[in-house]
């Protein structure tokens, strides 16, 4: 797994039947997405299959593992992780630490995903944010303000399609970060835990400024209708249903990406992948009408 440099999103690409509001220099547009669930729930394979299918179409996609677990790699089909964020402790440390203890909120960080991402199969530009050690104490640290800073970047400046593979919970997107993110999928799987994920995931989203909140139900064993009669009361729209497949957990086991190994569930990620084509095209045509 080679290492990149960066290069200008395709206005010619993205101008089409996805294009939507976030408009570049370049005159280009995207979409960020941020995909978090439950543990288990299929969350990470979900983002890592929509980052290869999107790339394949000939977006230019950014991969972030934003999860402690940091298992991306493998959903994508990459080899190997690239060096986690936090690992680089002397940058981190040179950008966002201060004297006296202090630290800086607003650290440099617009070639992060340059110098230490690399390059996934089908092109997919990919980026380990890597866990911080807080001692149990929860409090903010240099470490902490680089990643926030860093997804800050990626979601209010980077010009390119952007998947994130988060945990369950986004507090550390904080306010401000929260109002680039243009869906947030939720992943749930029959079975109440889950469901209970989702209700938190949901509440803390809008507090902070998620417009769209979506869900995709995963390792469905037929028609889940009372998953989607839940839904349906919580008010959370439906953007696919990837059904239960042995291919899948197949790909697990060999370490290799969903999209390799293909399946019916993986069938089913191909329409999602389109679903959201057509919902964001349809808000774009909205938006070009609106101006």
């Amino acid at each position: 797994m080679q290492c990149y440099t960066l290069y200008t999103a395709r206005s010619d690409i993205n101008s089409g039947r996805l294009a939507y509001l976030h408009k570049g220099p370049f005159g280009g547009f995207t979409i960020k997405i941020a995909i978090s669930g439950k543990g288990g729930v299929g969350k990470t394979t979900l983002a890592g299959t929509l980052a290869r299918l999107f790339a394949q179409d000939g977006y230019n996609v950014v991969a972030i593992d934003a999860d402690p677990d940091m298992n991306l790699a493998s959903a994508l089909g990459a080899e190997e992780n690239p060096k986690p964020i936090t690992a680089y402790k002397d940058m981190v440390a040179a950008r966002a630490g201060a004297e006296f203890g202090m630290f800086k909120l607003n650290p440099k960080v617009d070639d992060v995903v340059e110098t230490c991402g690399c390059v996934g199969p089908d092109g997919v530009k990919f980026v380990v944010m890597g866990t911080v050690d807080t001692g149990g104490s929860g409090c903010m640290c240099p470490e902490t303000a680089f990643l926030r800073a860093l997804l800050r970047h990626v979601i209010l400046r980077e010009k390119d399609l952007v998947i994130m593979d988060m945990e369950a919970g986004i507090e550390h997107l904080g306010r401000g970060t929260t109002r680039g993110v243009d869906v947030m999928i939720v992943v749930v799987e029959p079975g109440l835990r889950s469901v209970e994920t989702l209700e938190r995931i949901k509440k803390l989203s809008e507090d902070l400024g998620v417009e769209r909140i979506m869900a995709v139900i995963s390792k469905a064993p037929g028609d889940p209708k009372i998953i989607k009669d839940k839904l349906a009361e919580m008010n959370v729209p439906i953007l696919g249903t990837i059904p239960y497949d042995t291919n899948l957990i197949e790909a697990d086991l060999s370490g290799k990406s969903p999209l390799d190994v293909g399946g019916p569930g993986v069938e089913a990620m191909k329409d999602i992948k389109e679903r959201l084509v057509e919902l964001f095209g349809d808000v774009a045509e909205e938006e070009a009408r609106a101006v």
